[in-house]
């Protein structure tokens, strides 16, 4: 029961989020269910039973339960914003909604791939899920991923701050990595490649808007087609190599992008080493992505390796050592969501 709760919680997030009803009350303060409907445009009735469930799961407060239906106020609680309307908050969580949401519309294609095979590509995803994951990651790109990491890894800090320093992100979804890389590093270009297309789009508007389009690029490319160009003084994919149906061609590119003496990094997910941490709340949740939004695009794609989220260190090295790295180096660099690894050339 407690499951099926939570998940409609985050069903009702998601109405909250692309209802405007969260942004709504923080900004103009406590409401009545009238006073919100007019506030977002909405109807009255549909405000009032949100509100109440809203209470009733902890996420408003109500100044006076015992009040007429239509003479209750909600307000959202001080700092509960962060989590529900700042996207730039690293607490932001409004986009897991989505992200649901976006997985759930595609429930039977996802039953008739477990039946017969194949998967559910990104694109049958479709916006709910491509905004969801990007808006997720956001805040960790632009607050942490050049200060927090980057910086912290002595040779690409070197590197990166010489003009005419060049990068190349790998499967670069909504851009905001490779924007907060070239906010942090002014002298440095950088090149994002993506398969989807209207990732690449939303990529170059965010670009755009971050004022950034001079020194950033984007590009509608698969990555393992590219070619051997050496130029690159950072090759980086960012929580996107188990999503790959071929990582070893992918690998194999990212390696003759790198200019010799060049650093070739992977994020990706900060899973346990082998199989059975069981009840682990991460690994839940990674097998839980995995298992309607992962492993289901990944196989819509053949030939596929199959990965999932849940890819271990020994997996990612297996894929390097098959792409002709002579290693991986998880690097000393932590987080609750994520491993860092540097590809070691041979």
């Amino acid at each position: 029961m407690e499951q099926a709760v939570g998940s409609l919680d985050l069903f009702a997030l998601y109405l909250g989020e692309q209802l405007g009803y969260y942004r709504a009350l923080h900004e103009g303060g406590a409401a009545t269910s009238v006073e919100l409907a007019a506030r977002t445009g909405t109807v009255e009735r549909y405000a009032r039973e949100w509100l109440e469930q809203q209470a009733t799961t902890g996420l408003l407060m109500v100044d006076n339960a015992a009040a007429a239906p239509h003479e209750r106020r909600f307000s959202l609680p001080a700092g509960y914003e962060q989590v529900l309307v700042d996207p730039h908050s690293p607490m932001f969580f409004a986009p897991i909604g989505r992200l649901l949401v976006g997985s759930g519309i595609q429930g039977p294609a996802l039953v008739e791939a477990y039946r017969r095979g194949g998967g559910v590509s990104w694109a049958q995803f479709g916006d709910l899920a491509r905004t969801a994951q990007s808006d997720f990651n956001r805040p960790f790109f632009e607050i942490s991923l050049v200060d927090g990491y980057l910086s912290q890894i002595p040779e690409v800090r070197t590197a990166l701050s010489q003009p005419g320093a060049r990068v190349a992100e790998v499967g670069c979804g909504g851009g905001w990595a490779s924007i907060a890389i070239a906010q942090g590093y002014p002298g440095a270009a950088v090149d994002g490649f993506d398969i989807d297309g209207p990732s690449v789009e939303m990529a170059r508007q965010n670009a755009l808007g971050a004022g950034v389009e001079a020194r950033v690029h984007f590009h509608a490319s698969d990555a393992a087609a590219l070619e051997a160009t050496g130029a690159y003084d950072l090759v980086c994919a960012f929580e996107c190599v188990h999503d790959m149906p071929d990582p070893v061609s992918v690998l194999h590119a990212m390696r003759g992008m790198a200019r010799p003496g060049g650093t070739v990094l992977v994020m990706d997910e900060r899973v346990g080493e082998s199989f059975g941490n069981f009840g682990d709340l991460l690994e839940r949740f990674f097998y839980g992505v995995s298992i309607v939004m992962c492993l289901p695009d990944g196989l819509s794609h053949m030939p596929s390796v199959g990965t999932g989220t849940v890819m271990r260190p020994a997996t990612l090295r297996a894929y390097a050592q098959a792409a002709g790295f002579q290693d991986i180096e998880v690097l000393p660099l932590e987080h609750e969501l994520f491993r860092f690894y540097r590809l070691v050339a041979p």
